[in-house]
């Protein structure tokens, strides 16, 4: 019986059934273009179309590589090559045209011939069916209407189309060269900013995340948050709320960071005596907030930073005390439900030692170290990256190279010649499954990026972001509380079909211009509120994927899990509302309203937690619970004698709550 020649083989990052050359292939273009971006973040930058058009070439070359036409479970078939020949040629034509004639399209800037209106269409349709396999057919569907939406109009191609529009939606219309020039061959569409910072500043920092999880630094921050909360009540779950924080920021993806420290923590959680759908929910509210954790803050710190024009480690700074007051909140309702439910920690036999941990893995702080050090230095966010990825291989190799030359001989492993060669090619295959897996980790994001690009081109031709603050101004009567709830909601619908990065892009522009002009709110603090809002998706039911994630570990049902996720998540709704009616603790202010604002805002998360769980100290009456809420929302209204009054009874219902706890010591 004869082999087959290519044995068919399952792909880690798409899941789908592989023939060996096609994962060969897989490898040639994850290296080849992590290769590239590291060159062209720290050797020779390249030019905004140059850098923008190859990336999202080798990025749809993977697309079409790792995820098949008809899913990932089916084989091709000679159907699924044939079409997924034609969309790899479509990839290599959307970049290479404009790499190989930049010079002549921008000179008939504005006077396309039909060979770049063409392009431009074979362009267009790639980016759609890409995202449709990397992200979702959700946010394929809001490109493609966005791209009907430019089409209807009386001087349109599709003006029938215009008839369907409600009034304050209707425009002029637009034919197919002046949306695809918009699309395709401007600054504003699939080449614009989004897409610019995936190919800079977030790749660079997916690949630091993806050397940082193959030389196990994932496992050193998990030890780490156990040697430090483990011992306490409820410590896994304390510990799942650190390491979340610690890689959150990191990984990009509170999904990514579900999987990565709930393998882990939620086990234990289940052990120690958290109920499933409460330890799902936990590393998902904890997960979630990696997201809005400084440095990184998932991609958020680059695109916010880029659209404000406030420098990058200006938004890093801001968004400390925020998420400070995000995990503080997670962690609080970690402890009382701990309380309640009468848990105690774990042994200390069954925790790593702190010096231990320390000691083999302090490594992985150096990179981190070189990271906020750059940073500060107000080096270039994607040199800091470029960097920051040399200083972690370089560490890794160091450490190999000490352990091989000064510890094995001490624990009898001869050095050999050929051992040596054992340990270089250890060493280089870590090397190249870094590279390969920072590109893996990067096509969701960046295509998420290019579709985000045509909604905005769309935005910016049709006007459609000034309907949307009229729209938000007509159904919220000029209130600033509703027109909040109106993005919140708007969030949570996009968030059912758009990851995160992509719809707070899309909700920026949209909702971006009515946040500032018509309420006044601070340019960097709209930003942040929409950035924040845009992580709800994740934890809200009916689609929090993340709790879903959480639920899929601990073995709860997804709904139960999700509520669970929304409820130790509730800060994402309250912080915001926070900051814009106390713009002071973003923008600058004294340091005695800082530190006020502080205090009360971490009180007042204090006791929304106490209060939602009926518990603090001991267990909690009605009647303050009941008086907690007001006094909740008095301290976020602008008036120094409101807070006051709010502080006030919180203090009174907190502090009868201790003295009770004091009289019957049992709760």
């Amino acid at each position: 019986m004869s082999e087959t020649p290519n044995p068919p083989v399952t792909v880690p990052g798409g899941s789908a059934i592989q023939p060996r050359l096609v994962l060969w292939l897989i490898t040639l273009v994850a290296i080849g273009l992590s290769l590239f971006q590291l060159y062209s973040a720290g050797i020779q930058p390249l030019g905004l179309f140059y850098q923008r058009s190859i990336h999202l070439m080798l990025i749809m070359l993977l697309a079409f590589l790792i995820f098949p036409v008809f899913g990932p479970t089916r084989r091709r078939g000679v159907l699924g090559w044939a079409i997924d020949v034609l969309f790899l040629g479509g990839a290599l034509i959307t970049g290479g045209y404009l790499v190989l004639y930049l010079d002549e399209i921008i000179r008939r800037a504005g006077f396309w011939s039909q060979t770049d209106i063409l392009v431009g269409c074979i362009a267009v349709i790639t980016v759609l069916e890409a995202s449709r396999r990397a992200v979702g057919l959700g946010m394929t569907i809001i490109g493609a209407v966005g791209i009907l939406y430019a089409f209807a109009g009386p001087r349109g191609e599709l003006p029938w189309l215009g008839q369907f529009l409600p009034g304050i939606l209707e425009h002029r219309g637009y034919n197919i060269d002046r949306v695809v020039g918009q699309l395709y061959l401007g600054q504003e569409g699939i080449f614009g900013l989004p897409l610019g910072v995936a190919a800079t500043y977030i790749f660079v920092f997916v690949l630091f995340g993806a050397f940082l999880e193959v030389t196990g630094a994932g496992k050193f921050f998990i030890d780490m948050a156990y040697a430090a909360t483990g011992r306490q009540r409820g410590g896994p779950a304390k510990a799942a709320v650190l390491a979340s924080a610690g890689m959150g920021s990191i990984s990009g993806s509170a999904i990514a960071n579900v999987v990565t420290t709930g393998a882990f923590t939620i086990p234990l959680m289940k052990r120690l005596g958290y109920k499933p759908h409460q330890a799902g929910g936990i590393e998902a509210a904890a997960s979630t907030g990696g997201q809005i954790m400084p440095p990184l803050m998932g991609a958020g710190a680059f695109l916010i930073a880029e659209y404000t024009r406030v420098p990058y480690l200006e938004v890093v700074k801001v968004s400390i005390l925020p998420a400070i007051l995000y995990f503080a909140t997670v962690y609080l309702f970690v402890h009382i439900i701990a309380l309640k439910q009468g848990m105690q920690g774990m042994a200390r036999e069954e925790l790593p030692q702190m010096r231990e941990v320390m000691r083999e893995g302090w490594h992985f702080l150096l990179p981190l170290g070189v990271l906020v050090w750059l940073l500060v230095m107000h080096m270039s966010p994607m040199r800091v990256g470029f960097y920051a990825v040399i200083t972690m291989v370089a560490v890794a190799a160091l450490r190999y190279a000490v352990w091989y030359l000064f510890i094995a001989p001490r624990q009898g492993q001869a050095v050999t010649l050929a051992s040596t060669w054992r340990v270089v090619r250890a060493g280089l295959a870590k090397l190249l499954e870094g590279l390969e897996l920072g590109a893996r980790n990067a096509v969701a994001v960046s295509m998420a990026c290019a579709v985000a690009g045509i909604i905005v081109g769309v935005v910016g031709l049709t006007g459609l972001g000034l309907k949307f603050s009229a729209m938000m101004m007509a159904f919220s009567g000029g209130n600033i509380v509703l027109a909040l709830i109106m993005v919140l909601l708007a969030s949570l619908v996009l968030g059912m079909g758009l990851p995160v990065t992509a719809s707070y892009i899309v909700l920026i522009v949209l909702v971006g211009p009515a946040l500032t002009a018509e309420f006044g709110i601070p340019l960097l603090i709209a930003h942040l509120v929409v950035f924040w809002y845009s992580q709800d998706s994740n934890v809200t039911p009916p689609i929090a994927l993340a709790g879903f994630a959480g639920a899929a570990i601990a073995g709860s049902k997804p709904m139960a899990t999700g509520v669970q996720a929304w409820k130790f998540a509730k800060g994402l709704y309250l912080i915001p509302v926070f900051m814009v009616f106390n713009p002071e603790i973003i923008v600058g202010g004294p340091w005695p309203v800082l530190i006020w604002n502080g205090l009360i805002a971490i009180l007042a998360l204090g006791a929304f937690a106490a209060a939602l769980e009926g518990y603090l100290f001991t267990r909690m009456g009605w009647l303050p619970r009941l008086a907690i809420v007001p006094a909740i929302v008095a301290v976020f209204y602008p008036s120094l004698a409101v807070e006051a009054a709010g502080v006030a009874v919180m203090a009174l219902a907190l502090g009868g709550n201790w003295l009770a706890s004091r009289r019957s010591p049992a709760g």
